[in-house]
């Protein structure tokens, strides 16, 4: 079975910050026939990510971390990511 784009993302996330909650949700039908549609089904993404490596940092530097994660994901594989990424309890 090939592993999905979600699939990866999920592991990339799961080992780089050991979330408390991770959502990987696929919005690439939303997009269908849009720019950056590939025709994949995977090229649209909302990663919601709570962590306890985000405590302390601000949201831009931790959608900078998700995408420093994700290596060649983000804009080569992917066309969009939207990223919440959210410390505990916030």
């Amino acid at each position: 079975m090939t592993q999905t784009i979600a699939d990866e993302i999920e592991a990339l996330l799961g080992a780089a910050f050991s979330p408390t909650r991770l959502a990987v949700i696929n919005d690439s039908a939303k997009h269908h026939g849009h720019s950056g549609d590939d025709g994949s089904g995977e090229s649209h993404f909302t990663i919601e990510i709570e962590s306890a490596a985000f405590i302390g940092v601000n949201r831009l530097n931790r959608q900078r971390m998700v995408n420093a994660a994700l290596g060649d994901i983000p804009g080569q594989r992917v066309h969009a990511l939207a990223i919440k990424a959210a410390a505990p309890n916030q």
